[in-house]
């Protein structure tokens, strides 16, 4: 039995504000604010970078945050057009196959399946 489809996109200098891409993608898909900010004093650089959206699609879920989204699925199945556009979407917003300029740590994207159009 093979694994659930699961790859990272990475976007690097200026990241995405994830309310901005809420907007669009919320006329397609169901989105979902996820937010990890604790109250009180905190001394972190990546504070403003936890904010996360869930998308979700037919069988595709995106994970987004400023510089990295992350695609997967609960289980394996094939791709619907739907997922197709989703998939797209995050690929045409983060560009690149790993989290630096770097020649290190790329992501491999893995095979899937795509449905077949039904007449």
């Amino acid at each position: 039995m093979s694994q659930p489809y699961g790859h990272i996109r990475f976007k690097w200098w200026k990241g995405l504000d994830p309310k901005d891409v809420a907007e669009e993608l919320r006329k397609e898909y169901a989105v979902t604010a996820m937010t990890t900010k604790k109250e009180g004093v905190e001394i972190s650089i990546y504070k403003d970078q936890r904010d996360e959206l869930k998308v979700a699609a037919d069988t595709l879920i995106a994970l987004i945050s400023p510089f990295r989204a992350v695609l997967n699925q609960k289980e394996r199945a094939p791709f619907t057009e739907r997922d197709m556009a989703l998939r797209k979407k995050i690929f045409e917003l983060y560009p690149r196959d790993r989290p630096t300029p770097f020649p290190w740590e790329w992501s491999i994207e893995p095979k899937f399946e795509v449905t077949k159009k039904t007449k």
